[in-house]
């Protein structure tokens, strides 16, 4: 014990008298501090720049794999190096599949999703693939396919794909205790939801379908009513109109397509204009451009406000257009539209399902704008300009106008559009069968 705590005596004598030093020579001292000197590392700082590589159409991102297996690639040299394959699903083209093959002749393969098995479990953090260049002094950072490390698991070609994505039956078929369990602890809502989805799966089966398709071949078929039906679809292309009108500005009454309490928030271009700010196509149709000296041309207020009120309705009408599609979403994405019309674009033409416009509802939409010119113009208007708002050719934009039972006339080599009164709408033909 006196061995172990030497030390500690020496050092404890020491400090209680300073005069009991032992004597050292200075070739001594040197040595003692020489020995107990410490040697560090120095950390060498270096100065870099970080690149951030992101993955493009030309360009595919690195892909990182692990052998949970214990296989190693490079454990040792080998006469044949391993065979990676990526795998990429037709359908749902973010859904890939990695496959190592050790050779040609092994019957195992190391196999790893992102979708399935360790790949689907939620992860909260992102991976990324660094390099840093001493050379070049850049470090270099590259993302990970699907921000997912691939497990490679080995399977053998007689057993089963681990990311096969069919479910078995049995997996899948509901037992009668669980339908017990479920309605007993279940709400009425669930219950509700339950018993549509069983009347569903009645319709889906065979024996069900051969009774309505005999049910329905002893009907009889009510030719008339096939004709107002076909009459009715084509009409709700179209804003509310009326037939015994004898004036254009009757046949779509402006009171039906701006209601009373949406005026005063349509004075948007009248503001700009009094404030002298230009009404450029940076943030306004061309329609709207090439006519907003219109605007200055009339004398009477009531009607030069109407008439800024009509270019602001269609603007936000092209807005709203062009915010549900692919093609025009940059130029919309700013734009402001009051909270009464946007409640109210949204029930007449929104999808529910979907954020791109349903077919007739983009038709319906293309009605009302067109309308709103020939308003604009004194029922007599040149569409080349509303075409290229509406992003559509002239000639698919005059069947609409069509529709609306417009008819055409050309003036100085120009092709208007013009509203007779009574509306008369063209015929709806049925194609027949051969």
């Amino acid at each position: 014990m006196g061995k172990k705590h030497k030390k500690d005596i020496v050092d404890i004598s020491m400090e209680e008298d300073n005069n009991l030093q032992p004597q050292t020579t200075p070739e001594q001292s040197s040595k003692k501090k020489h020995k107990n000197k410490k040697i560090r590392k120095r950390d060498e700082t270096i100065e870099v720049k970080i690149e951030t590589i992101n993955g493009s159409s030309d360009k595919s991102l690195p892909l990182i794999g692990y052998f949970p297996s214990g296989y190693d690639p490079e454990k040792r040299q080998r006469t044949e190096k391993p065979k990676v394959r990526i795998l990429k699903n037709v359908k749902r083209s973010n859904r890939l599949q990695l496959v190592v093959s050790p050779n040609q002749s092994s019957q195992m393969n190391f196999i790893g999703t992102n979708y399935s098995g360790e790949g689907a479990v939620p992860q909260v953090c992102s991976y990324a693939l660094g390099v840093l260049d001493k050379q070049t002094q850049t470090l270099k950072i590259v993302q990970i396919e699907a921000n997912k490390i691939f497990r490679l698991e080995p399977k053998f070609d007689n057993q089963e794909n681990p990311v096969d994505e069919t479910v078995k039956e049995d997996e899948n078929k509901v037992t009668a205790e669980d339908t017990e369990a479920k309605y007993n602890f279940s709400t009425k809502k669930s219950e509700r939801a339950a018993k549509k989805e069983r009347a569903l799966r009645a319709n889906r089966d065979p024996e069900a379908q051969e009774d309505l398709n005999n049910k329905m071949a002893e009907a009889k078929v009510n030719k008339e009513a096939l004709e107002v039906g076909a009459t009715v679809t084509s009409a709700r292309n179209i804003p509310p109109h009326d037939m015994s009108a004898t004036t254009p500005q009757q046949a779509y009454p402006l009171q039906k397509i701006i209601f009373k309490g949406e005026w005063r928030y349509l004075l948007d271009i009248m503001e700009l204009l009094q404030q002298g700010v230009d009404i450029t196509t940076q943030g306004f149709p061309v329609f709207i451009c090439s006519r907003i000296h219109k605007i200055e041309e009339v004398k009477d207020e009531e009607a030069k406000e109407s008439l800024a009120c009509i270019f602001s309705y269609i603007n936000h009408l092209i807005k709203f257009k062009d915010k549900h599609s692919m093609d025009g979403f940059s130029s919309a994405k700013d734009h402001k539209l009051p909270n009464i019309l946007s409640q109210k674009f949204n029930d007449m033409f929104a999808n529910q399902e979907s954020k791109r416009l349903a077919d007739d509802k983009r038709d319906l939409l293309i009605s009302y704008v067109l309308v709103l010119t020939l308003f604009a113009d004194n029922f007599k208007t040149e569409f080349s300009d509303i075409a290229k708002d509406l992003r559509m050719s002239t000639g698919d934009l005059r069947r609409h106008f069509e529709f609306l039972g417009c008819k055409f006339i050309r003036e100085n080599s120009i092709m208007l559009a013009t509203l007779p009164a009574p509306l008369k709408f063209p015929e709806v033909r049925m194609r027949r069968r051969r």
